[in-house]
């Protein structure tokens, strides 16, 4: 075989190569994701319940404390702390798995825009472009069943909510969330799946560019002289995972209030009318009901999530 057909093979193996290893790290990220959606449910669920009832219904409690009490003794851990479980993890898996895996084709694709080598390479405000752009696709994923979740959590203050207004029709309380997905989908067909999905849009794609810029940039900051940001260790990771997730929520949460009213409420309206509706009846407090618990639970969710993620990449890279 003569050196130039020999270049030419070698030429040729390079875009199967390139396309596997694209293919293998889409898949290391999806099944990354998904571990830390998993983790990041189990950890945060209590005060992911006290912040969607506060959100939803802000004059039956008191404070985060009240709602979280209140909870326990009425409903108890499984059903009411932690109701809505299932499809919370359903979401998070969904979401972070592809969210992640977005993330990861969001990344090369800004890399190659600007002719950056390796997305190791990308400054802190690429990568949070790239988790904005990410966040579009998790969305999709996400709506559903963080529909299912919300109205789960929220059931008990509906129905009491039902019970003290002339008009409101008798409705026999789904408990479950496979007999609440029937029942939407028989009285409101799949777009009912969907209510909230510009909510949903309008909070994820701005919340994930805090998210992954406030993590990579906090990584870097906590990386010794010389030292990659991927080697910071565990507990670094941590800190900057719970930085990322501070951010997110901070930047976010009025657009969370108002997807939770949506959801919850069944609302029609406009996500920007309902937005402006509770700043001009609630007043603009209103807003950031429910922030206290949403920024405690995110310091250690968030923090797994990360580590989860990152490790479980390691490992995987690693056997693979």
């Amino acid at each position: 075989m003569t050196t130039s057909s020999i270049v030419g093979v070698e030429a040729a193996d390079v875009p199967m190569e390139n396309s596997r290893g694209s293919i293998k790290d889409g898949v290391i990220d999806f099944v990354a994701g998904s571990l830390g959606g998993v983790a990041l449910v189990y950890v945060g669920q209590p005060l992911d319940t006290v912040k969607v009832k506060m959100q939803t219904f802000p004059s039956m409690y008191k404070s985060m404390v009240n709602c979280f009490l209140r909870t326990l003794r009425t409903d108890g851990i499984i059903r009411g702390l932690y109701a809505g479980t299932i499809p919370a993890v359903v979401a998070n898996v969904a979401e972070n798995s592809v969210l992640f895996a977005a993330y990861g084709g969001c990344q090369k694709a800004i890399a190659h825009l600007s002719g950056v080598q390796n997305v190791k390479e990308l400054s802190s405000f690429s990568n949070a472009s790239a988790g904005f752009f990410a966040a579009f696709f998790s969305s999709l994923t996400l709506c559903p069943t963080e529909l299912i979740k919300c109205k789960l959590q929220a059931m008990r203050e509906v129905e009491q909510a039902q019970a003290v207004t002339a008009t409101a029709k008798s409705t026999k309380p789904c408990i479950g969330p496979w007999s609440l997905t029937r029942q939407i989908l028989r009285e409101q067909g799949v777009r009912g799946m969907f209510t909230g999905l510009s909510s949903t849009i309008a909070r994820e794609m701005p919340g994930y560019f805090f998210f992954f810029g406030g993590y990579e940039a906090t990584r870097e900051l906590l990386a010794a002289k010389g030292q990659n940001r991927d080697d910071i260790g565990w507990q670094k990771t941590m800190v900057a995972g719970a930085v990322g997730g501070a951010m997110l929520w901070l930047a976010i949460f009025p657009a969370d209030v108002v997807k939770s009213r949506v959801q919850v409420q069944n609302l029609k309206t406009p996500a920007l009318i309902v937005f402006k509706d509770i700043a001009r009846r609630e007043g603009t407090r209103a807003l950031y009901n429910g922030l206290t618990p949403t920024l405690i639970r995110t310091v250690p969710a968030t923090a797994t999530l990360f580590v989860a993620v990152e490790y479980s990449k390691k490992l995987m890279y690693d056997y693979f």
